[in-house]
């Protein structure tokens, strides 16, 4: 499929969503209480078969999905965004008995997931996991315990299950990792709730001498890394997705403002100084469109600049859409930033998502490290 055009059946789809989105889900969001799991919310999501999709869609299907509930309700598309987060490393790289265990209970909204990868000392620099996870003593027939902490875990300390990451082996940075699926019960494990900007749960975790074995783990033991960062690979051009859907909103408000509002003697959309402001904000995110497509369609084909992509998607319309809200508020003048307005909720909205899952600054690092990784390994032209 061409990354700039959709189909009439997807077109259909997003269409579908946008309206479900603003008409069911959204008065369901209203009714939540902000810092909480919204497990009414969830529970319809489930109904809809909106989390089951979660576990088989493909990552063009994941964007189109959360742009378009982004654009009729942020706090749905957030809540359903961080169930596929938390459980998609049980999807990558789980047992049948995992998945047989939590799938189902995800995809009706029954349980609550939570990818707990952040640390005190590792936010941006996810391979500095200090985490320990230390063997119990029983040799191969036993287990470790889990001693540490986790920080910033959207969804924690309410989640029924966290994907955990933690350090197995003796090597540096991504090496020795190894990743765990670690029911809420555990002994040992407890959490709290952090006070933060965003209408979900944010908490800390901390693990005292948590036992896990090795029914636990996550793909192979020393390698967990890599199913964080396949994870991320799959989610960050989502993200990006996601602050499309923002940005888009925020356009269309702006756009509706400015034809009817009348200022100097006619609507303000007459004036340059404005639409050349809309006209700008359009283009970003027509680009950052594109450029989530193109990384989303790059992950289905198995593409070998997956990382780079996804980077550039995440970066580009997460910093497209700070623009976009930030420019639609101030052409609303005061009234966007009164309490309850579609606008003032999305200012708030906007300003997360260029730090979670890589901050942008990550993002230029990944991009460069890529670009410099392709340039050693072509050929040499001769001087």
């Amino acid at each position: 499929m061409p990354v700039f055009s959709l189909d009439p059946e997807q077109t259909a789809w997003c269409a579908e969503l946008r309206a479900l989105a603003a008409r069911r889900l959204r008065p369901l969001a209203e009714q939540g209480e902000p810092g909480r799991v919204n497990r009414e919310l969830l529970a319809v999501l489930g109904e809809l078969g909106l989390l089951e999709r979660l576990f088989t869609c493909g990552a063009l299907d994941l964007c189109l999905l959360r742009e378009s509930l982004a654009q009729g309700c942020t706090e749905a598309e957030t809540a359903l965004a961080l169930q596929g987060l938390g459980t998609y490393p049980l999807v990558l790289a789980g047992t049948e008995a995992q998945r047989a265990r939590w799938l189902p209970e995800v995809g009706a909204g029954r349980a609550v997931a939570a990818f707990a990868l952040s640390e005190p000392g590792a936010g941006s620099d996810a391979a500095a996991l200090s985490l320990r996870a230390v063997p119990d003593g029983r040799g191969d027939a036993g287990g470790w315990l889990l001693t540490g902490e986790k920080r910033w875990i959207s969804n924690a300390p309410e989640a029924d299950f966290y994907t955990v990451f933690a350090r197995t082996g003796g090597g540096a940075g991504a090496r020795g990792v190894t990743a765990f699926l670690v029911p809420s019960g555990r002994p040992g494990l407890t959490g709290s709730a952090i006070e933060m900007l965003a209408p979900h749960p944010v908490g800390a975790l901390a693990f005292d001498a948590v036992p896990v074995t090795r029914a636990d783990v996550l793909g192979e033991v020393d390698h967990g890394f890599r199913v964080a960062m396949d994870t991320l690979n799959l989610f960050r051009p989502s993200v990006g997705a996601f602050a499309v859907g923002m940005a888009q909103t925020a356009l269309d408000a702006a756009v509706r403002h400015t034809a009817t509002r009348t200022a100097f003697g006619g609507p303000l959309s007459g004036l340059q100084a404005v639409s050349h402001q809309v006209a700008e904000v359009a283009t970003r995110i027509g680009a950052a469109r594109l450029l989530v497509y193109a990384a989303a369609c790059a992950y289905d084909t198995g593409a070998p600049d997956v990382p780079a992509r996804s980077a550039m998607a995440k970066l580009y319309a997460t910093e497209t859409a700070q623009f976009a809200v930030d420019t639609a508020v101030q052409l609303h003048g005061a009234r966007a930033l009164q309490r309850g307005h579609p606008l003032e909720h999305l200012y708030r909205e906007v300003r997360a998502p260029r730090i979670y899952e890589g901050a942008s600054e990550v993002q230029r690092t990944i991009i460069a490290k890529e670009l410099y990784r392709s340039a050693d390994n072509s050929p040499q032209e001769e001087r």
